[in-house]
Formats: C-alpha cells, structure tokens, sequence
C-alpha cells in the first residue's frame, strides 16, 4: 500500500482537521494532500486527505478499525481506500458509441485507472468495438426486468463497484437504482435542470440558447434528477443546426463523463444531500 485516501462529513465542530491529522500522524502516514469545506447551508462539514505511510507494514483494515473510534466521536460518515486499488466498472451502453469509445481508449492507454471486466447493452451493434479492447461484451434482449436481473447479476459475478451509463437509452427501475445509489453515473446531453428526457438537441435548438453542455450526475429514482457531479459547456450560434449542435454536444458528453467517473474513482465526490461536494 503505497497511499490511502479518507473521505468524511460531518456535522461541523471544532477540531475535526486537527483530530484527523493527529490520527494520521500518530500512524506515520505523512498528509500530501488535503481539502476541507464547510457548508454553511447544511451545517456540515467535508473532508478528503490524501496520505503516504512513512515506514513499510502499514495495514489498511487495522486503520480502518482504529479510525472508526474517532469517527464514532464525530459522529462521521466516511470511507478509507487504498488509493492504487482499481475499481471495478460496469459500463451500460446502447447503439451510440462515442461515450464508451472515449472511456475505453482511456482505459486502455491507462489515464483511467479502473478495471473494466464487462459492457453489457440492450442492442448488439457496439460489440465489435468492445471486443477490440479485449473486453467481455453482454448483449442482453428481452423485457426490462430481464435486463435488469442480467445486470445485477453481472453486478454480483464481477465484483463492480461502480455503473456507468455511456448513452444508455433505457430507463432503470427505482429499484435496480436504489440498490446502487451513489455508485451510478449517467451522462445527459445537456445542462440540467434545462431540456431533460430525450430529444435534448432539438431542444436546444428550437430555443434558441447559446450555450450548450453535458452534465454526469449519479442516478436515482426520479429522471435526471441525482446529484450533479460535473457539467461542461461550450458557446454556440445561430449557425448550428441540430446536427452541429449533436457534434459539439458529444463532444462534451465524453470529456464530462470521464472527469466525473475519474473524480469518483479518485473519491473527490462527496455527497451533500441532493448536492454533492467535489474535491478536484
């Protein structure tokens, strides 16, 4: 283990900085890192350190036991890592591949550092693209609830800590998302709250704005709604149509997508509510 990574919130309080650092140093894991933020709104305190042991033999587990007494104190919600550890990544996706291409390519040139066992989609046009990689591809027919039962158990078979949706056109249950809540992030074409649902491109266009984005955001429940992660823009005008507007929009659907699934692996998001804090 050659760093680890503590997220925390809390009720704001005295002493909470000076309390982590203490534990960590009484350790020997020296701070290389270090964000706070106090969110006067919710009275609530965040907190990410990133830390290096000193001296070999530093066990995780023990500082995982050893740290839930201070957190106990505080009354914290919080997550210690290993910060080499690649996650493992599920990835959804439809017939539109420029998302995943984008996450694949990183994958393999190795600026994301995740592990990708499987993509699984509901059509099976993208599956010669995933096999390139040397990944596993699922098409998976029938009925949404076949879906989602083959999901879950890919889910389960793999070990997958996080979903990413890359342009997957169907809508989940609120129970298949609830059970993944704050491990699934979708990418939607455009800024929400503006121009949710389908068609987001026409929208734009036919209201005449300005500026178009992309925005990732985890998934819950209700539609376009989960806490937003990472929003991109970019100046449009009177000369782009809808076919221009899809360009540039996906565009900034893939580099949204990959900064809110490399601040998640990272753990610089912490969520605030319907909110979230984001440690870049």
């Amino acid at each position: 283990m050659t760093s680890v990574v503590l997220t925390l919130s809390c009720a704001d309080r005295l002493g909470i900085v000076q309390a982590v650092a203490g534990f960590l140093a009484e350790r020997g894991l020296n701070i290389v890192e270090s964000q706070q933020f106090g969110d006067a709104d919710s009275a609530r305190f965040f907190m990410r350190v990133h830390a290096q042991p000193t001296f070999a033999g530093t066990d995780l587990d023990r500082l995982r036991l050893e740290f839930a007494e201070l957190a106990k104190e505080f009354e914290m919600t919080w997550e210690l890592h290993d910060f080499a550890e690649r996650p493992n990544v599920l990835i959804l996706a439809s017939r539109l591949g420029h998302c995943l291409n984008d996450l694949l390519y990183r994958y393999r040139s190795g600026s994301l550092k995740v592990a990708i066992p499987a993509v699984a989609s509901n059509h099976p046009d993208l599956g010669d693209l995933v096999r390139s990689y040397g990944i596993s591809f699922h098409y998976v027919p029938g009925t949404k609830e076949e879906q989602e039962h083959h999901f879950a158990s890919l889910i389960s078979e793999l070990d997958i800590d996080l979903v990413v949706l890359a342009r997957y056109m169907q809508i989940l249950s609120p129970a298949f998302v609830n059970g993944f809540s704050g491990r699934m992030i979708n990418i939607h074409h455009g800024l929400l709250p503006s121009f949710k649902g389908a068609g987001a491109y026409r929208q734009a266009f036919e209201g005449g704005v300005k500026v178009i984005g992309a925005t990732a955001h985890y998934v819950c429940a209700e539609l376009d709604e989960g806490p937003i992660i990472e929003q991109m823009v970019s100046p449009i005008d009177h000369t782009c149509g809808p076919d221009r507007i899809a360009s540039i929009s996906r565009d900034l659907e893939c580099s949204t997508l990959a900064r809110a699934v490399q601040w998640h692996i990272e753990h610089r998001v912490l969520l605030n509510g319907r909110k979230t804090v984001v440690f870049r």
